[in-house]
């Protein structure tokens, strides 16, 4: 199973983020392959540029970490979501679920984090924050990663 990470920022390199950094180390450490992480900016059309141009890499699952938010410069949603062909809503439910009782009480509510598919990739839109990274990958992703992928290839 192979995986992109996009990251959505105006202020971060791929020197500075740490959000696409620890999507690529839980993959790894749970074995699995991951591509470079690649830096794009909060802009529509550059968002959805970089993923379909990554999903011509034909990889399995493709993962964007931020502008997630409700900031003004927060689009990652809005370039993304058009795309899917069917929508994971209980990923988004259960995110915002698990992020309001760990630790971001009420702000959870502000998270836009999404999943979809498209064709046969899957596509999870998560925060940018290593904290939301992590917490998306150990509770929610890796544990049903395969089961995911198997669906989609039966």
């Amino acid at each position: 199973m192979q995986s992109s990470i996009i990251v959505v920022s105006d202020t971060r390199t791929e020197e500075t983020d740490r959000g696409g950094k620890e999507v690529m180390r839980q993959l790894e450490e749970s074995g699995r392959k991951a591509g470079p992480v690649t830096v794009v900016r909060d802009e529509i059309e550059e968002i959805r540029a970089c993923v379909i141009e990554e999903m011509e890499k034909e990889v399995d699952v493709l993962f964007l970490t931020g502008g997630s938010g409700i900031a003004k410069r927060d689009v990652t949603p809005e370039a993304v979501e058009p795309l899917y062909e069917k929508k994971i809503d209980g990923f988004g439910e259960l995110f915002r679920l698990l992020s309001y009782q760990k630790d971001a009480g009420t702000k959870a509510m502000f998270s836009r984090a999404s999943a979809g598919v498209i064709g046969n990739v899957l596509l999870f839109l998560l925060p940018g924050s290593v904290k939301a990274v992590t917490l998306a990958m150990e509770e929610l992703i890796l544990p049903e990663l395969e089961h995911f992928y198997s669906e989609l290839h039966k």
